[in-house]
This record gives C-alpha cells, structure tokens and sequence, in this order.
C-alpha cells in the first residue's frame, strides 16, 4: 500500500463497532468491504441486544407507570398482554434499525457481504457466503469486529426450551408463570424487569454479595429496593444447581440465608455474563495474539501483534458496550488512514435500563477505595428535586466524584428515571478535565432532572440553593 492509495479494508463483524468502522472508511474514500451474517449491518446489539431489550424495556415502563398511577388518582385496569403483538412491535424496531443500516451501506458503497471469514495469511481472508461457495480475497488491512456470545457454565447447561439464555428470552415466545434468572448483572435485571411487568413471577439469584457487582452500592440501593417489590425473590451469595422434570427445571439453592433450598421454575433464564468471539478460523495462520481470557490483544490504536490487522469491540476487553466499539472502530479506521490517533478515553458511560437506570462514567467510588485513592464525593438527593417530585420519582440520587486538590471531576454517578439521558454531561465534563466549579456555574434549565448534575457540584461548596448542607 503506497503513502498515496486508498487501502483496500476488509471489516469482519458488522455490529455497531464493525458498521461504524465501515461507514468512516468509506467517508474517507477507503474501498470497504463489511462481512457479516445477518441481512444488513446491526450485529448483536440491534438483532438480539441492546435495541430489541430496550424496546421491551419501554413497554415494562409504560406498563409499571399505569400501575403507578393510582398514586395520583388515576387508576386503569390490569393490561392484557397480546405477545405476538409484543413481539411484532420489537421486531419492527430492529427491521427498521438494520434495514436502515443497509440502505446507508449501499449509499456509501460499502461492499456488503453475508456470510463468514477464515483467514488464509495476515492478508487474505476467505469468504464463505451464506448461500454456499466461497472465495479468497486479499486486502491491505484486516479489523476483526466479531463480538461476543452469552456465557455458558457447564452445571447450567440443559438442553432444554425452557433454560433461556440472553438471545432466546429476547424472543418472547410466552409469559412464564415463574422465571429464574441466574445472574444479578444488568442484563439479568433489565430482563428480568420485562419479565416482571408482563405478568411472570420472577426470582434473581446472584452468586455474590449485591446486585450489579462492581456497581457502587449507594447507586444500587434504590433499584434493588424498587426489585423488591417487583420480584418474587432475590437471593444473594447463593449458587444453584438445575435438573428438568416434567412439569418445569427443579433448581436446588445453596446459600446460607436461602429459606427454600429447592423450587421448580416455568422457565430459567442463564445470565452469567458474554465471551469474546475470538476463535476465529485460520487467526493462528496471523500473528494476531489472544489473551488467556479469550480477549485478542491490541494496542492504544486497535492494532493487534499483526500489523496488517486491527481488532475492536468486544473482542478484545471490557467494557464490553456498543459506544465502546464504535468508538475503538473509528479510532482503528483514523489510523490506517495514517492520522495520528489513540483510544484513550478518561471516561466509558455505562447505563443499567432498568427502573430506575443506574448510569456512571469515570472513577468510581468502588475504584477508588480498591486504588486507595483520596476523594471527595459530592451528593444530591433527588428528594430534594422539584422535578422528581413532580414525576412522583424521588429515590434518585446524582453524584460527583472529585479530586480533593483540583477539585477536578474524576467521576459521576447517577442513579433515578432517565440517568441514562443524564450521563453523557458528566462524561463530557470528565473528558474535559471540568471542575466543581465550571458545573456549578453553568446554568441549568428549571425545572429538570440536569439540574441536579450542578446542584451535586453545589453540595461540593456547601452552596446549594436547595439542599442545606454546609461544607465540612
């Protein structure tokens, strides 16, 4: 590839990370090749993730607040589920989604292909098309953009329709009487919250001690009482055991505040957390190098051991999240086009859409104390929001997360109805390098669940027009 020629790429995976490489490739006049198995771009997050569990995830909101209703004198009957209706209205979403994509990869001319890749070399891959037949094509630079799977423990594996995993309970084919959900992390509970508003009994076992490990437990706290009351049970520091009978799968309990050390569930949905999609055919004929942990190892520019090829997304560590993959691959695409680039961000926003949503972005408190890092951490309650009042939604709470020295934003952390539209201002401070100060004044609007982002920074000077906290 001479200094002057557009590189010819190949973009193995066509999820958010993959498709995202692919269209900055060709705005920069790149001949693009995207492979993929699926009809149009999307990958798991838009086929089988994070846009069909969101869509069901606004009609358990929808469902829960006609419940919640009846706090303001407004009461409606118990809805009626019609879930083949349920599921044409999800699977719309994600035929618009990903026939969208395909229309923008046409407009771009990004060569699309279904189907999979092996590699032969460094720089040749082989495509297998869906249809059958196949054929070999070589190409300056390789980005392996496969993904992740659902994680698999051997002593929950049944063979079984009614085990689910995080793919199959997306599919909604029935409302279960009881469910089970084996793992506390957010997938679990955004699932087991849909499960919860359309009518099934739900339980949540968790192995360790809390909800959403590695989540601060202040942020936690309110979801986990608002789970309460939505699930049947919730059993922590408990492991499990699974065998199918007639009428169900007998789960056995093993915890030692457990009450019923064994149940029969309608259903049993697994999820334990994702693994890398990194056994990809003919990778040992590269340089590429995969970590013990199954993650394809890769440089601050996405670049693997191998020169001509780049590796993004899930494929290669946590946090393993779509925004994090399209950011990897537009970092990757900048480099081969020889710009001087790096991904190396302050802050990664992650969001739990459960109800309430958990958001966070930068250095946790959990961190810090794990690092031994000296902070400061700045509270607002959202009982003491006029805008939360009126939504009937108080139990939220934003937080900052600061340098005591600089008095810089090192963190932010926000739990309550909507955090997730709330977390991106905290991020952007963070990569900013903002401090206490720069929040505090700039003006928010009122009245709005974003004031209480300045009003956190306010609690910091003991300031804040209304919360009295004075500064200690």
């Amino acid at each position: 590839m001479t200094e002057r020629s557009q590189p010819n790429i190949a973009i193995v995976g066509g999820g958010p990370g993959g498709y995202a490489a692919a269209f900055l490739a060709a705005d920069l006049g790149m001949n693009v090749t995207l492979i993929d198995r699926e009809q149009n771009p999307g990958g798991v997050c838009l086929y089988r993730g994070c846009i069909p569990s969101k869509a069901l995830l606004h009609v358990a909101k929808v469902i829960d607040e006609c419940r919640h209703a009846k706090n303001w004198g407004i009461e409606f009957g118990e809805p009626r589920i019609d879930v083949a209706r349920l599921r044409s209205f999800k699977e719309g979403v994600v035929n618009k989604l990903t026939s969208g994509l395909g229309q923008i990869a046409k407009a771009r001319k990004v060569q699309y292909i279904r189907g999979d890749a092996s590699f032969e070399n460094s720089n040749t891959i082989r495509i297998t098309k869906n249809g059958g037949g196949g054929e070999s094509t070589t190409f300056d630079r390789i980005i392996i953009a496969t993904g992740s799977r659902p994680a698999v423990i051997p002593t929950l594996k049944l063979d079984s329709p009614r085990m689910l995993d995080s793919t199959s309970a997306l599919d909604i084919n029935d409302v279960p009487g009881t469910l089970l959900v084996i793992g506390g992390g957010y997938i679990g509970l955004e699932l087991g919250t849909v499960y919860a508003a359309l009518g099934s009994k739900v339980s949540v076992v968790e192995m360790t001690g809390g909800l959403l490990p590695g989540a601060d437990r202040d942020l936690v706290l309110p979801l986990h009482k608002r789970l309460e009351k939505m699930f049947d049970a919730i059993l922590l520091n408990t492991v499990t055991a699974v065998k199918e009978e007639a009428n169900g799968i007998r789960v056995c309990f093993d915890g030692k505040d457990v009450k019923e050390r064994e149940k029969v569930f309608d259903k049993v949905l697994v999820s334990v957390g994702r693994k890398p999609n990194s056994q990809i055919a003919g990778l040992d004929r590269t340089q590429v190098r995969v970590g013990d942990r199954g993650f394809i190892q890769v440089n601050k520019h996405l670049q693997t051991d191998d020169p001509s090829i780049y590796a993004i997304g899930d494929v290669v560590g946590e946090p393993m999240l779509a925004h994090k993959a399209s950011h990897e691959g537009r970092t990757a695409v900048e480099h081969i086009a020889g710009h001087k680039v790096a991904f190396e961000p302050n802050a990664i926003p992650a969001v739990v859409f459960t109800d309430p949503e958990i958001a966070w972005s930068g250095l946790t408190e959990t961190q810090a104390e794990k690092e031994g890092r000296e902070i400061k951490v700045a509270k607002f309650p959202w009982a003491a929001s006029g805008r939360a009042v009126t939504l009937d939604r108080t139990e939220g709470l934003t937080k900052l997360i600061l340098d005591p020295a600089s008095e810089r934003i090192l963190g932010v952390g926000i739990v309550g109805s909507g955090a997730g539209e709330l977390i991106a201002e905290g991020t952007l401070a963070i990569e900013m390098a903002a401090l206490a100060k720069d929040v505090a004044l700039t003006i928010h609007p009122h009245p709005t669940l974003s004031e209480t982002v300045m009003q956190a920074a306010e609690v910091f000077f003991g300031t804040s027009t209304d919360l009295y906290r004075p500064r200690r």
